[in-house]
């Protein structure tokens, strides 16, 4: 056990240097990129994403549909991720799958993808969570889950804030709103959809969208799953280091 946790301690150690990486030249080339896409995406899209994360967001934050299992009471650190590993797996073959059936369906289903990708994602967090030991029905614990999404989704400038959120929760969850109407989603979308807006425009595509849909779907997903057993892990061991 003590070998497994010295190499997820690796591993963290790895990913949080990534997560504090300043932006490269590249990164800034990108934005200015994505914003010019950005301007080329049908406003039907734009309306579909928006509407998406919100409804999302409200879902996430009061709502019990993605509430399955209680937390995971027994288990070791490798237990549990291996657990978390086989999630992500099974989370990864449905999002590609729909992805694919979706992305070959045309503009209108390819809409209908963003929605189903999204409850894909939060529902594969609340897993993760509840495998690592955490309540999900506790409030707080949810926002800590938005914040994961926006780690994983936003661009290097955000993520660098959103990453600081994670490192020092117990102070930032004092900060956050006590009420849904507080929650500031509008910044929260934007960042979301500036981060998929390409890969969902190349889905759109006649004849490549089924391909693309696939393989953008099961790569964000991985992303996801990789911040979130980080964003866990981080927590563990920095409550082990306060003990």
């Amino acid at each position: 056990m003590e070998a497994y946790e010295e190499k997820a301690r690796q591993e963290l150690r790895n990913w949080q240097i990534k997560m504090a990486r300043k932006p490269t030249f590249s990164n800034r080339m990108a934005k200015n990129i994505q914003y010019k896409i950005n301007d080329l995406i049908p406003e039907k899209v734009h309306a579909v994403i928006t509407a998406a994360i919100k409804n999302m967001v409200k879902a996430v934050l009061t709502g019990s549909e993605f509430i399955s299992d209680v937390p995971l009471a027994v288990g070791n650190l490798e237990q549990r991720e291996d657990m978390v590993r086989q999630r992500i797996k099974t989370y990864k073959q449905v999002a590609a799958a729909s992805g694919f059936g979706i992305g070959a369906g045309g503009f209108l289903l390819s809409l209908a993808d963003l929605p189903v990708l999204l409850s894909i994602k939060m529902k594969l967090l609340f897993d993760i969570a509840g495998l690592y030991g955490y309540d999900v029905a506790d409030y707080q614990e949810r926002l800590y889950i938005l914040c994961i999404f926006q780690v994983a989704f936003s661009s290097p400038e955000q993520r660098i804030q959103n990453y600081q959120y994670l490192v020092n929760w117990e102070l930032h969850k004092q900060q956050l709103p006590a009420h849904i109407n507080d929650f500031d989603w509008r910044t929260f979308q934007q960042e979301y959809r500036d981060y998929i807006d390409l890969a969902k425009l190349l889905q759109l595509v006649p004849g490549i969208g089924a391909v693309v849909g696939a393989y953008a779907n099961h790569q964000l997903v991985d992303k996801l799953g990789e911040t979130g057993m980080n964003a866990y892990r981080m927590r563990l061991f920095y409550s082990k280091i306060d003990k």
